[in-house]
């Protein structure tokens, strides 16, 4: 006895783990900051999963001065495009905190520290 197509309910569903879309979406960031600062930690993230959405935070470091608000932009821009294109999800909110800012002068004064 041939079997008919399957209909979409009877398929099963895939779920995509939040630690697998916090990977995806600390690559992103990564990918739109270019580099990390000097003595930085890469970017890493948090996602929460409902259903298709996720909500995203990112925690980063930068380099100090630079125009902090377009680089916060352009990172959660990337996070929001990559996430959607990799694993079909809507991004409606990425958080972004910036933990540390590295200047010249702090990584110079860090450095006689260090000498010491």
């Amino acid at each position: 006895m041939a079997a008919g197509p399957v209909g979409t309910a009877g398929r099963g569903a895939t779920t995509i783990a939040d630690r697998v879309v916090a990977k995806i979406a600390a690559q992103a960031a990564r990918e739109a900051l270019d580099a990390v600062p000097k003595d930085g930690s890469p970017p890493h993230a948090s996602v929460v999963v409902h259903r298709d959405a996720a909500r995203v935070s990112v925690s980063l470091e930068l380099d100090y001065p630079s125009d902090l608000g377009r680089r916060c932009g352009a990172v959660r821009s990337q996070v929001m495009r990559r996430v959607k294109e990799l694993v079909g999800m809507e991004v409606p909110e990425v958080a972004i905190h910036v933990e540390r800012l590295h200047s010249p002068r702090t990584a110079r004064a860090s450095a006689r520290e260090r000498l010491r």
